[in-house]
C-alpha cells in the first residue's frame, strides 16, 4: 500500500521542499537542508510530540531555522498525505482544517528510526549554524527570537484593537528597517 503513492516524486529529486526567503540570494539555493526522507521523519516526530495542523508544522520547522528557511506548503501537505495514507498519522478534520496525530504504527516507526531522526536533527543544527553565519548578527538573531516569543505568549489574547496595535508596531518596525538609518539631523549637519 505504501509504495504506489510515488513518495519520491514529492520527497526526492534533489528537492528539499524549502523555499528561500526573498532577498537571500547568495548564489544558488544555499545549503541543502534535508536529505530525501528527512522531512517525512521530522514531520512524524513533530506530530508525535503534539497533535497539530499543517500550518503549525510549517511554523515549527521555520522556527528551527530561525526564519531563514520556510517549508513550502506544496511539499508539507503532500508529505502529510503520504504519512496519513501510510497509516503513520491520522488526520481529524475540525472546522475544515485537518489536525494530525500519530498512530501506534507511527510511534513504532519512530522507535525503529531513532538513529535516523538524530541524524535529521543534527543536519538541521548544522544547516542553521551555517545559515546564521551568513545571516544576521547574534544580537539581531536574539531580538528576532524575543519577538517570536512575545507573539507566542500573546496567543489567545487577540482582540480587534490588539491585532491592529501589534500589526502597526510590526509594520512600522519593518518599514524603519528597510528605510535604513535616519538622515543626519539639522544639528549634526550644522557641526
Amino acid at each position: 500500500m505504501r509504495e504506489h503513492h510515488h513518495p519520491h516524486r514529492e520527497y526526492g529529486d534533489g528537492h528539499d521542499g524549502f523555499e528561500k526567503r526573498p532577498g537571500r540570494e547568495r548564489g544558488g539555493r544555499g545549503p541543502r537542508v534535508f536529505a530525501p526522507g528527512d522531512l517525512k521523519l521530522l514531520l512524524l516526530a513533530l506530530i508525535a510530540e503534539q497533535p497539530c495542523h499543517g500550518y503549525d508544522l510549517i511554523r515549527q520547522i521555520e522556527g528551527m531555522f530561525d526564519g531563514a528557511y520556510s517549508p513550502s506548503p506544496g511539499v508539507i501537505y503532500p508529505t502529510l498525505t503520504f504519512l496519513e495514507e501510510s497509516e503513520l498519522i491520522s488526520g481529524d478534520a475540525e472546522g475544515g482544517k485537518k489536525r494530525y496525530s500519530v498512530t501506534e504504527a507511527g510511534r513504532l516507526s519512530l522507535q525503529d528510526q531513532a538513529i535516523a531522526l538524530d541524524g535529521v536533527r543534527m543536519r538541521i543544527d548544522v544547516s542553521k549554524r551555517s545559515l546564521r553565519g551568513h545571516d544576521r548578527p547574534a544580537e539581531i538573531h536574539e531580538a528576532v527570537h524575543n519577538l517570536r516569543h512575545a507573539l507566542q505568549m500573546h496567543h489567545g489574547r487577540w482582540n480587534p484593537q490588539e491585532i491592529l496595535r501589534v500589526r502597526d508596531l510590526l509594520n512600522n518596525t519593518a518599514r524603519a528597517i528597510v528605510d535604513g538609518p535616519a538622515t543626519p539631523s539639522a544639528q549634526e549637519s550644522a557641526e
